[in-house]
């Protein structure tokens, strides 16, 4: 295997599909990109590209919707590879009130509502703290797939006037910090994707779900729900 793999490397010899594949996903390559390795090396991509509204991706959209639905009080969205909203429980748009329209007409890009001072930016209390995170992870993304969209999204990110980076602080994780209709809303956020998705929509799609950080918040996203 070392030499062949020397072999490949130097091209005196051509790599099989198998072994694309398995480079590939020791790499942790998405599969998007495995795709374009495939063709790259003569072979035809090995994963599917379907629309969300697949009668194949049916079950992982109900799934989604379940974990999105159960989640509130709290909100919770899923967004696709293009950071645009896929769907979002009823606790999301009472956090976007004061938003331009525009910026709510679909598709939405969770991104630029974060960053547009049409957007969250004014609302953001940790503006710099929080945006600077949000740049940290779509860099993560542009390293591993070279998406050309994430790349201009990126740039377009940058024209918004977004304050130098706060330090981290000492707390457990890096919060959002919102101002809310009764005072500060605070939340640490986790995400979700699916564990083995061999289609590149399910792969690419992720749910994030943000959890009040204190009381007073939890109390707060309590009362939103009761009005709603």
């Amino acid at each position: 295997m070392p030499s062949h793999l020397s072999f490949v490397e130097t091209g005196r010899a051509a790599p099989s599909r198998d072994m694309v594949l398995r480079l590939a996903a020791r790499l942790d390559v998405p599969l998007r990109e495995r795709n374009v390795l495939l063709v790259a090396a003569g072979f035809a991509p090995a994963f599917p590209q379907r629309a969300l509204d697949d009668p194949a991706l049916q079950a992982a959209r109900a799934a989604v919707e379940v974990v999105l639905k159960v989640h509130e009080p709290n909100p919770a969205l899923a967004v696709d590879r293009q950071w645009n909203l896929v769907s979002a429980n009823r606790m999301v748009m009472p956090l976007l009130a004061d938003v331009a329209p525009a910026l709510l007409a679909p598709p939405v890009n969770v991104m630029r509502l974060a960053f547009h001072p049409q957007g969250l930016a004014p609302r953001t209390l940790n503006l710099g703290q929080w945006c600077g995170h949000l740049l940290e992870r779509l860099m993560q993304q542009i390293e591993a797939t070279a998406d050309a969209g994430l790349i201009a999204l990126v740039e377009e990110l940058k024209t918004y006037p977004v304050p130098a980076r706060e330090a981290r602080g000492d707390g457990i994780a890096i919060p959002l910090r919102l101002r809310g209709p009764a005072g500060e809303l605070s939340f640490i956020s986790t995400t979700m994707v699916f564990g083995t998705p061999v289609d590149v929509t399910l792969s690419e799609l992720a749910i994030e779900t943000f959890f009040p950080a204190d009381d007073a918040t939890a109390a707060q996203m309590r009362a939103i729900a009761a009005g709603l």
